[in-house]
């Protein structure tokens, strides 16, 4: 199992500070005018926290899955919205170049997407595609040493910012008798023929940056493609285990950050002349509070630790995606119900976090699609 060292808890400190007085100030100003803060993701970057378990070799701090992992979850415990953005960019952006780029695509991109300054984006899901990738109906055609991409992706982060430098794109690049063939394809911000169109008025994470993208004859370079011909499928499921790990984090730190808030509303609210945190109903639903968000912490650092130590680590990604995004909406709920009233208005963290748990259970696999994963691990 898992122990966490001295460098995990300095990292965790380091980012809770960040967090609590960059952040937590402009928080719910961000998400009321749904900015997404070029200056934030820059702090962010200098804190080292884009890349942070790339290679040195491409600008990345190098460090392991739970560092980054902690990170996720310290960000999450303030704001999932600035949470969301360095999860999106690390395990959706900076991941499939890193591992499955060629060296010279890595040269090429990697340097500039670990400083804050630039940001990379994963485009997955259209209107008929996302659980079942084989819905993919974008089209890459090869031609005249040019892929030549057409089609349309949405709910994509990262994509439309004011330092968008691109994104990998999955295409169908052929199809024989109604099975597609899945590559994916590095396309930058600027190219001719693609076009982003930003997202408004979500419900949830709404200072993260999310996008439809457009995409009408747009040409890139054959060298473009990322991985061999025909892998997109494999790659897809390869990097959406990994980031699985991030929103579980952002999970556990919602939960951890609901919770805090009850606890803390709990002892200063009175009622019948004293702290409803002193009656029997409001205490144990903090202790299962607790509890729940101590065996979620287990979970996901035990995902981690099985990554970093190169063992299979898919079912427990799915098992800790899962657990994690459940207990986050159980808790911001017992949270929501302790506040009461003052729990429903707007600028209260509670009311934020209670509407930003709410994508855990879709996004990076829906519950029941994990659910379907974690059957077939069992091979039922």
């Amino acid at each position: 199992m898992p122990i966490l060292n001295g460098q995990h808890e300095a990292l965790r400190m380091k980012v809770r500070d960040f967090a609590e007085k960059e952040i937590a100030p402009v928080a719910a100003e961000l998400d009321e005018k749904e900015l997404f803060s070029v200056d934030l993701s820059n702090k962010m970057g200098e804190l080292g926290l884009f890349g942070i378990n790339l290679s040195q070799q491409y600008g990345g701090a190098g460090l392991d899955t739970l560092s980054y992992i902690i990170a996720v979850e310290e960000l999450a415990r303030v704001d999932s919205s600035q949470a969301g953005v360095v999860a999106s960019h690390n395990s959706l952006g900076i991941g499939p170049i890193a591992e499955f780029g060629t060296e010279a695509q890595k040269d090429k991109y990697l340097p500039q997407l670990t400083n804050g300054q630039k940001l990379w984006a994963f485009g997955l899901t259209e209107p008929t595609a996302g659980s079942d990738s084989q819905g993919t109906q974008t089209t890459a055609v090869l031609e005249n040493g040019d892929w030549v991409i057409n089609g349309r992706k949405m709910f994509i982060s990262n994509a439309s910012t004011p330092i968008s430098a691109g994104l990998t794109v999955q295409a169908v690049t052929n199809e024989n008798n109604g099975r597609k063939e899945l590559s994916t394809i590095l396309v930058e911000q600027g190219t001719e023929g693609f076009s982003v169109e930003k997202i408004h008025n979500k419900m949830m994470w709404r200072a993260i940056d999310t996008a439809e993208l457009f995409f009408k004859n747009c040409r890139v370079p054959e060298a473009n493609l990322l991985g061999e011909r025909g892998m997109g499928y494999k790659i897809m499921l390869k990097i959406l285990d990994g980031g699985r790990l991030s929103i579980a984090a952002m999970g556990l730190g919602l939960a951890q950050g609901a919770f805090e808030a009850a606890m803390d509303y709990a002892k200063k609210r009175e009622q019948f002349g004293r702290p409803i945190s002193k009656f029997q109903s409001i205490g144990f639903k903090l202790a299962d509070m607790d509890m729940k968000i101590e065996l979620a912490r287990n979970t996901l650092y035990k995902a981690c630790w099985l990554k970093d130590e190169g063992k299979p680590f898919s079912r427990e990604a799915a098992i800790a995606k899962l657990y994690c995004s459940e207990i986050a909406r159980e808790v911001a709920d017992e949270s929501l119900q302790i506040h009461g009233g003052y729990g429903l208005i707007k600028g209260a963290a509670i009311e934020r976090f209670y509407r930003d748990q709410r994508l855990l259970q879709i996004g990076e696999g829906t519950s029941e699609i994990l659910r379907l994963v974690i059957s077939r691990k069992l091979g039922v």
